[in-house]
């Protein structure tokens, strides 16, 4: 029997830029043998979109047209665009940048929110964001607000950067992650705060594995009818 979408387990994960919680997501989903969502890849890709075509990135209903029309295949950690391996590309920084910025508009917001919710599908979905718990999955029976200092965040940032041949300025890196926190915890629609049922979980000083355990507990210390165990 198919249960209906609200019945699928979610997990939902939500938290500043280079809190961690892509990996978190991508290993919780493994422990699990769930789907997983990275949602920032999609505001990545209409950014990188944006950016192909040559795009007004001011022209909002453009940009939110753009978004409904991609053509878009998650496959493990690889990101499919109309059949092209676009992983890396979208990884750049100046495309985050440009997501960052076009992510506060409602437009695309609401341009991409059917889209994340399709993810939720059997046998479960681990969603990581910075609006899983308060708007695409309000009802998701265990929500978690990773965190950690940005010191800490700017280290693992260029840490990825350097993984990926760059020679990043850590100064510059740590200003960056200060504008993006702000802009995504003032805009307007979908701030980035914790929901008010959300566990705030502080990675600063775990390892990933702890991180990822922690996860675990809270979702198994769960009761039997949030989490659809027979």
């Amino acid at each position: 029997m198919i249960k209906p979408p609200n019945l699928v387990p979610v997990i939902a994960i939500d938290g500043p830029t280079a809190s961690g919680k892509g990996t978190i997501a991508q290993r919780v989903a493994l422990a699990l043998g769930w789907h997983v969502l990275d949602s920032g890849a999609l505001y990545r890709l209409a950014a990188w979109l944006v950016l192909d075509r040559n795009a007004d990135a001011n022209d909002i209903d453009q940009v939110a047209l753009l978004a409904r029309r991609m053509d878009v295949k998650f496959e493990g950690t690889q990101t499919f665009m109309s059949g092209v391996d676009v992983t890396e590309l979208i990884r750049q920084e100046h495309v985050g940048n440009l997501a960052s910025r076009l992510a506060p508009h409602a437009a695309l917001r609401e341009a991409l929110l059917d889209r994340q919710r399709a993810f939720r599908v059997l046998p479960g979905l681990v969603a990581d964001g910075r609006d899983m718990g308060t708007v695409v999955f309000p009802d998701a029976p265990l929500k978690i607000f990773l965190t950690a200092d940005v010191h800490a965040r700017t280290a693992r940032r260029c840490h990825q950067l350097r993984e990926r041949g760059e020679f990043p300025d850590e100064k510059a890196v740590f200003l960056d992650l200060q504008m993006r926190d702000e802009r995504d915890m003032q805009r307007t629609v979908a701030p980035l705060k914790p929901a008010v049922d959300a566990h705030a979980l502080d990675s600063s000083t775990l390892t990933v594995d702890q991180t990822v355990d922690h996860v675990l507990a809270l979702w198994r210390a769960l009761p039997a009818n949030l989490i659809g165990k027979n």
